[in-house]
């Protein structure tokens, strides 16, 4: 980290081979977005390399990394509520060459879908309506495995804090899905 801290670009590529894969996951884990994810790490990376310099080196490089990552989706989410929607109808269906274009459907395929469990599902589309701070404590603690301690140091917050904020985290998240599952029922 010394090395990426004074400018070393070959440190730097070696810190992103090693870490970007458990970044990305993290990232996409909080924006259920594969593009998002891979904007977000980007942008975290090269946030991390202007300051690595003023990296002190008091916690892991990764929890460093992580509270760059949280920082990162947050000002997307900033930046997404007041994006504006374009529609792929007002826009020409064909390429520069007049060649038609292939739209990809981002979703998973029908036999991911098949495989997924309903149970899994409903977490998750849960976690995705938490607020964003309740989002990330039980991503961070459950999904990352990350220990207090160490959320504490990503996140820059007291210990009670991040137990706090955990633990509402918790009980919204069972509140949302005891809803749904009486909902379910009445149906």
């Amino acid at each position: 980290m010394i090395r990426v801290g004074q400018g070393d670009r070959s440190a730097m590529d070696t810190l992103v081979e090693r870490h970007h894969h458990r970044l990305y996951r993290f990232a996409y884990r909080l924006c259920r977005d594969e593009d998002t994810a891979s904007d977000i790490v980007a942008v975290s990376l090269i946030r991390a390399f202007n300051s690595a310099p003023s990296f002190r080196g008091e916690a892991r490089f990764t929890t460093w990394m992580y509270r760059v990552v949280v920082n990162a989706f947050l000002d997307y989410r900033k930046k997404a509520s007041i994006r504006v929607a374009v529609s792929l109808d007002d826009e020409s269906k064909f390429g520069p060459e007049g060649r038609a274009l292939h739209l990809v459907d981002p979703s998973a395929s029908p036999q991911t879908h098949a495989e997924s469990s309903v149970r899994g599902q409903r977490i998750h589309a849960a976690i995705a309506r938490l607020p964003e701070y309740q989002k990330v404590a039980i991503v961070m603690f459950h999904i990352e495995g990350m220990s207090y301690e160490e959320m504490a140091v990503a996140l820059d917050l007291p210990i009670g804090t991040i137990k706090s904020r955990l633990n509402r985290a918790r009980q919204t998240l069972a509140d949302l899905l005891s809803r749904e599952r009486s909902l379910f029922y009445l149906s």
